[in-house]
């Protein structure tokens, strides 16, 4: 089974784990940002790692159905958790804000699901993919992560299952350590900040 170490060595080996000054998705600043769209570029890591995923997700008692990933970050590495275990994949989309399942996507009444995430922050892509599941029909067993960065923090209504668990410090803008002040910030993160 992968361990923390095992999982930032891929990232590390990817050129994705980046030292700077760097506005997360969530407004706050960091010293360190993992890219794992750096990671999804390369198959054969994207698929040890889906692979690694899969592994986690058959320790649990039920077993699902279905994997669920949100768009964008995570769809590479949900399909290939769905792949390694054989499993039909969706991924649900932001339409009006929210995420819902388009495209003909669709769960039948209580069908279990793993939600497949790749770094959960604060938590709010895996809740809202985890209540698109509910408003389907579905029943979220877990979310499976790559990478849990939020120091077991993050609530999300469900088990939460990571690959590796990290502790990144995280800064309000006007509250920024001597480290961080003088450099420029990057803002490479999602939600429309990058």
């Amino acid at each position: 089974m992968m361990q923390t170490d095992d999982v930032l060595k891929v990232f590390e080996e990817c050129g994705a784990l980046l030292k700077g000054h760097f506005i997360l998705s969530s407004g706050r600043h960091a010293d360190t940002y993992l890219n794992k769209a750096l990671v999804s570029r390369f198959p054969e890591p994207t698929e040890r790692l889906g692979q690694a995923l899969a592994a986690l997700i058959s320790t649990l008692d039920e077993k699902p159905t279905a994997v669920v990933a949100p768009a964008m970050g995570a769809i590479l590495f949900g399909y290939e958790v769905a792949r390694a275990m054989d499993l039909p994949f969706m991924y649900t989309e932001r339409e009006n804000g929210e995420f819902t399942f388009r495209r003909g996507f669709g769960l039948d009444q209580g069908q279990k699901v793993i939600v497949v995430e790749d770094i959960v922050s604060t938590g709010l892509s895996a809740r809202e993919c985890v209540e698109a599941v509910r408003q389907a029909g579905g029943v979220p067993l877990a979310v499976a992560c790559l990478i849990d960065r939020s120091g077991g923090q993050a609530e999300l209504g469900v088990p939460l299952l990571p690959l590796a668990e990290l502790s990144i410090p995280t800064y309000d803008r006007s509250d920024l350590p001597a480290h961080l002040a003088d450099v420029p910030a990057v803002k490479p993160g999602s939600r429309g900040l990058a």
